[in-house]
């Protein structure tokens, strides 16, 4: 159900598990497509620091790169926003597992897009068009990330049980609160949750102080130390990346230990919708290849004088004669 009631009166001891946010298929897909675009935007990056002279002599060096960069940049903000608005839309039914899990994903593929961004600066900046159509897309998913660590703070704040829906942070009081201890269900300690907390917090921030850098570096045209910049900014993005997929693995049912009780071991399981994923992977190597051997050349259209030829009125009531000899 989207934009539902949640129940938060029923704390229930266990839920179901969810393929498709958490599935082994689906966080492997992410995770491969993320390093493929950070190893690319590596390359070109000290490419273009350590051998210059490469990109002096050739003006359009690494072409194949580039344009795969270009399109993993894309996609990479688009499913960031994606995922983030599918969450908010279901939060009256995930639980904070799933949330979190969410969210680490958007964060994986925000510093992916940052990384891509650092390489592509140049190319981006040549259309007003598509950077200012960058800029929005990178606020909106600023605004939506924020609004995700808003709802980890509040649940972490109340100490919402890990089965409940995540919109439940928001009226989950204390009287609840001590009914889900009497029934048992795990809470951690003062320590912990403090270390989650303020986790949380650095989190948001960081993300916001990521966002001003990256919107200083995509409109500003004197840029000084750019190509050390570029380097810094993209091991930055790289170790927020490795975080954000270390977290996800540890925390996610199909390779590590869940911080609440599922279910079944559906997200272990290799369905449909996970082979489908690893499958998309294969797409980029087909635009590799296009890419490598040029526009599909096409063949031209049959001109007029081809169809007189053809046709001339033979068929017509009144046919004309044309003398061919």
């Amino acid at each position: 159900m989207v934009f539902g009631t949640p129940n938060c009166t029923v704390i229930p001891d266990q839920v179901p598990s969810d393929p498709g946010i958490a599935g082994a298929g689906v966080l492997l897909s992410s995770t491969i497509t993320a390093g493929l675009a950070l190893v690319m935007s590596g390359s070109l990056v000290i490419q273009e620091f350590f051998q210059p002279h490469l990109t002096r002599h050739n003006p359009n060096p690494s072409k194949i790169r580039r344009k795969l960069l270009n399109g993993y940049s894309d996609q990479q903000i688009l499913v960031g926003i994606g995922v983030q608005s599918i969450g908010l839309a279901k939060s009256d039914v995930l639980v904070p597992y799933h949330f979190f899990i969410i969210w680490m994903l958007s964060l994986l593929s925000m510093a992916t897009h940052n990384a891509t961004l650092l390489t592509l600066v140049k190319d981006l900046q040549r259309d007003r068009v598509l950077r200012w159509l960058r800029q929005f897309l990178m606020f909106v998913n600023l605004a939506l990330s924020c609004v995700f660590g808003a709802f980890v703070l509040q649940s972490k704040a109340r100490g919402l049980p890990n089965t409940l829906p995540i919109a439940c942070s928001w009226t989950f009081d204390q009287a609840a609160r001590e009914a889900a201890g009497a029934d048992g269900t795990e809470t951690k300690n003062n320590v912990a949750q403090g270390l989650d907390y303020f986790g949380t917090i650095i989190t948001v921030a960081g993300n916001c102080v990521v966002f001003g850098l990256a919107t200083w570096y995509l409109q500003s045209r004197l840029q000084r130390f750019y190509k050390t910049v570029q380097l810094l900014g993209l091991v930055l993005m790289a170790g927020i990346a490795i975080g954000a997929t270390v977290r996800v693995f540890l925390l996610s049912q199909a390779f590590g230990n869940p911080d609440v009780k599922l279910s079944d071991q559906g997200e272990k399981s290799w369905s449909f919708g996970q082979l489908l994923s690893m499958l998309m992977l294969v797409l980029p190597v087909i635009s590799a290849i296009e890419i490598l051997r040029g526009e599909i050349a096409m063949a031209p259209p049959v001109q007029e004088e081809d169809k007189e030829l053809l046709y001339n009125g033979e068929l017509d009531s009144n046919p004309k004669i044309v003398n061919r000899f």
